[in-house]
Formats: structure tokens, sequence, C-alpha cells
């Protein structure tokens, strides 16, 4: 067979990786199509996959929309060329190139704001796969899994950490530090919606940094670190999970990262424009499950931040409740390559067949 994987985003080739290589390795030809956008190109490099690029995006805003028909013209021409028996991804490139190649498409989805994308993409997915937290009724082809996407690389079954992140950070053992990732808000989805601006950010920092030294991990590159007390994370961008996993906390106003957060053990507090709305099932969920905390107002979010930074037995409090989470949830990498060797047909994927969406009578 032959697999063909989009990944449009950072996210997405950690979401996709260990399924390419357990792919490859039970002897199938896969291919991975990725965007040059942010750190993409350096993870599919450092986890050593095979892949083309299809086009480049800035993380800036509109930058994808003016690359969009560039884009499209490259995807036909890879995928005609690889001819791909089944496609994986997250969207419209990889539902529009499903019907270029003839081939079903799987369509792994997190995002329930999204509604633009689910529209242009969701009729020419063969299935739908989403976090039993997702909200929306996306058809009779869509199933959910007991977790969420990053259930492919940080289930407990799959994680390990690939080196001692504290000797490559600079912190000894026992030493507080803090993770503040700031969003470029470059994406689609991230139109009209905004972060932490950089006077709170600095004013967080100031403030963390009493207690805690302080890692950015800035995507749009904007942050400026003259007479503030704090470090660029300048590490691997492969190495972030393990940074994640031994921070006392990460404050952030993005999305992906507090909920990788949420699963290595690690408190968090997202903060961005998206808390208030109709927000998105798996951020509900988590912190229902007191494993984050969404807070729209600032103060709010450094009177949280100092509480926790400060507390000495907050570590071991949040591995006992990720512990109890993760208990249940879906080693994604294995339902991924089930899909694939089965052919998207969910009659013959064990355990899919029998957890369709519920659906509101």
């Amino acid at each position: 067979m032959k697999y063909l994987f989009f990944t449009n985003t950072p996210a997405h080739v950690h979401l996709y990786r260990h399924a390419v290589q357990e792919l490859r390795e039970r002897g199938h030809d896969v291919l991975v199509l990725g965007r040059d956008y942010g750190c993409t190109v350096a993870l599919l490099e450092y986890y050593d996959l095979p892949y083309r690029i299809y086009g480049g995006c800035e993380t800036t805003k509109w930058s994808l929309f003016r690359s969009l028909p560039g884009h499209y013209v490259e995807i036909t021409k890879q995928v005609r060329r690889y001819d791909p028996d089944l496609i994986f991804g997250m969207g419209a490139y990889s539902a529009h190139a499903g019907v270029l190649a003839g081939a079903p498409v799987v369509l792994l989805l997190d995002s329930e704001p999204t509604g633009l994308d689910h529209a242009i993409s969701r009729p020419f997915a063969e299935l739908l796969l989403t976090p039993h937290a997702f909200r929306k009724d996306l058809g009779a082809n869509h199933y959910r899994f007991r977790g969420f996407k990053e259930c492919a690389y940080l289930h407990p079954a799959v994680y390990e950490p690939q080196v001692d992140v504290r000797e490559a950070l600079g912190v000894g053992p026992g030493k507080k530090y803090v993770v503040l990732r700031l969003n470029a808000f470059g994406s689609h989805h991230d139109v009209s919606h905004s972060g932490l601006t950089p006077e709170r950010r600095r004013a967080l920092i100031e403030r963390l940094a009493e207690h805690a030294t302080v890692f950015v991990s800035d995507e749009g590159r904007s942050m400026d670190f003259e007479d503030v007390d704090a470090r660029p994370f300048d590490l691997h961008p492969g190495l972030m999970h393990d940074a994640l996993a031994e921070a006392h906390l990460l404050v952030a106003d993005t999305q992906t990262m507090v909920t990788e957060a949420a699963l290595l053990g690690t408190p968090a507090i997202r903060s961005n424009s998206f808390v208030g709305e109709a927000d998105m099932g798996n951020f509900v969920e988590l912190e229902r499950n007191d494993l984050i905390y969404n807070i729209a107002d600032f103060d709010a979010v450094i009177e949280r931040a100092i509480d926790l930074v400060a507390d000495d037995s907050v570590p071991g409090i949040w591995r006992e409740r990720r512990d109890a989470y993760m208990a249940d949830t879906t080693n994604l990498t294995e339902l991924i390559v089930d899909v694939a060797l089965n052919g998207a047909v969910p009659e013959r994927i064990e355990g899919l067949a029998e957890q369709p969406l519920l659906r509101p009578a």
C-alpha cells in the first residue's frame, strides 16, 4: 500500500510521525507532504521522515491565503506523481488531494471553530476521526476516540524522554522553571484572534521570574529579550515535550501546547481571545478534569500562575491527575495504523465501529 500524510504544521508532524514509521517498518510505501511553516521542516528532518515540501507559509496573518494557489498547484503535481492508495490529513489540502488521486481520505480533526474548513473538506472524506470531547456532529462517517490528537505521541505507551532536558537547559535538579509559549497567530483559524500583548508578556515574566527560571518559546520570533529576566527556548523543537514534562508550569496564548502539557502532567494556563467564546471541547474537558486553566482576564492569569509556581506540591498532584485521566485514553498511533491497514473501512477497524459519535435526540 502507498500512504500519503499531510503535515501542514509542526503539530501534524508529531501527530503522524509514529504511524509513518510503523507503516514503513511493515513494508509499506509512505510519503509525507509538508508545508514549510514554523519548525515543520526541522521536525521532519529530526525524525527522518520521507517528505516533500509543497510550499511555504509565514507566521503572519493572511500569509496562508496568499500562498493557497501555489500550494494547490504543487500538491496536484506531487499527488499525481505519487498516486497514493490512502491519504491522511487534517483539512482541505488532504481532502482535495483525495479527489485528485481517486483515493479515500481520513481526516483527523479537533477544532470545532474551523467551520469553513469542515465545510470544504468533509464531503470528500471517507472517515472523520475526532476526540471524544469534540462537540460537533460531522455526519455518518464521523467516529470518535477516547482522548486527544496528542495521544498519538504523548500517550504513556508511546512517549519516552529523549534527553536529560534539565542538563540541556542548564537548570539543575529540583530547580523550578516555567515555559511561556507565545503564538504567532498565523494560521487560518487564528484570523481575528489574539493573545498576550508585549506589555503583558513582560509583566508576566517579571512576576514569574521571582519564583522560577522562565523560558520563552516564541513562534512569531517577535519577543524582545532586552532587559527581560527570561531566556529564549533555544533547544531543538523536537525536545520541547521533554522540556514541558519537567516544567513546573506552562503559560500560553497558543492551543496545542496546552493540551500537550496536560497530557504530560504539567499544569497549564491558557489565555487568548478564544477563551470565553464557544470554546473547543478538548479545553473544556481538560479544565473539567483539573488539568488546565482557561483564563481570559490577565490579572487572573498572573494570580493563578504565581499560586501554582510557588506551590511545591503541584508537580506531584498534577502527575496523579494525569495518570488517572490517561489510564482510559486511546493510543492514537495504534488506531491510525489500524485505520491505514484496513483501508479506512470502519467495519474492519477493531473497536471503531462500536463507537459512533452520539447525536442529540
